[in-house]
């Protein structure tokens, strides 16, 4: 079975979508589109823009987003997944490209969580790190007792693969979870350079306001399972996977979860559609007797 699956913040590169939107009329017309829906040349910072104009949140989500789900929309009757996944912002270009939510309707949602997820950045000093070659458990416990200490909040955000978590939290919360992280016997527990507490507590303001934008748009069926960040189980039913999606933004992303159950449920091939390899690169380590790919 034959699973696609659709990167997240960082994946940012320039240039990223410029030949599809060069060759492809289909493509060219989607990313106008977008540029209208959004208000701003998108495609400029995307094509020609620097990688400090890139890396801003308001710019890199929905650049992302538009990569991946223009590239499978003009993959036409080659897309034909068995089951969807995205990690993190990459589950709204999954949602997209498996029918669940309609272009336009897509784009504001990632659009909208970004302005809301920057406004939440700048509300607190936060920040992320990832620690490396320690047992999930290790960090999870490591975690509570720093919270704990009244420092600030740090969870655990991104079980990325077996021996890479990535952390979420205040700046001095982390900073202090790092430390004891290493002491632990973490290779490493390296401050990410990224402004912001993505997927803890502290991107609850930001989830209130994403919560009415996803209450208001309309969900449909998808072709196929998602599998969703929260709980990394399949869903179909519109509902729950609009609550799933509201949940998403203070709830910690279970990737290595979610491709153990796809694999569990008979994935034998998984296909990275959108810019970089970084799913690749954690789905091999998750299990090496699958198939990985990419198309850009």
């Amino acid at each position: 079975m034959k699973a696609f699956v659709f990167p997240g913040q960082g994946a940012q590169f320039t240039g990223m979508g410029k030949d599809l939107y060069e060759t492809n009329p289909e493509a060219k017309e989607l990313f106008e589109q977008a540029n209208d829906i959004l208000g701003f040349r998108i495609t400029d910072i995307m094509f020609e823009g620097t990688a400090d104009e890139l890396k801003q949140t308001r710019v890199t989500q929905p650049a992302v987003f538009l990569h991946s789900v223009i590239r499978a929309i003009c993959l036409g009757d080659e897309f034909q997944p068995q089951m969807v996944a995205g990690h993190s912002l990459g589950e709204f270009s999954a949602l997209v490209a498996a029918g669940a939510l309609d272009f336009a309707d897509g784009l504001r949602l990632v659009h909208a969580r970004a302005l809301a997820m920057q406004k939440a950045c700048e509300a607190a000093p936060s920040t992320m790190a990832a620690v490396i070659a320690l047992p999930d458990a290790t960090i999870e416990q490591i975690c509570a007792e720093v919270s704990a200490q009244g420092c600030g909040v740090v969870v655990p955000a991104n079980y990325n693969c077996p021996g890479q978590l990535v952390i979420s939290g205040n700046v001095e919360a982390v900073n202090a979870a790092c430390e004891k992280l290493k002491a632990a016997g973490a290779k490493r527990a390296l401050v990410l350079p990224v402004g912001g507490a993505f997927h803890s507590p502290l991107m609850q303001p930001a989830k209130d306001e994403l919560q009415q934008a996803i209450e208001q748009t309309q969900f449909h069926t998808p072709c196929c399972p998602i599998y969703q960040n929260v709980d990394a189980q399949a869903h179909t039913d519109a509902d729950e996977i609009k609550q799933n999606l509201i949940a998403q933004l203070t709830a910690s992303v279970k990737w290595t979860q979610e491709v153990q159950n796809m694999i569990a449920a008979g994935a034998t091939e998984f296909v990275e559609c959108g810019p970089g390899k970084a799913l690749q690169g954690m789905i091999a380590k998750i299990d090496r007797g699958v198939t990985v790919s990419g198309i850009q």
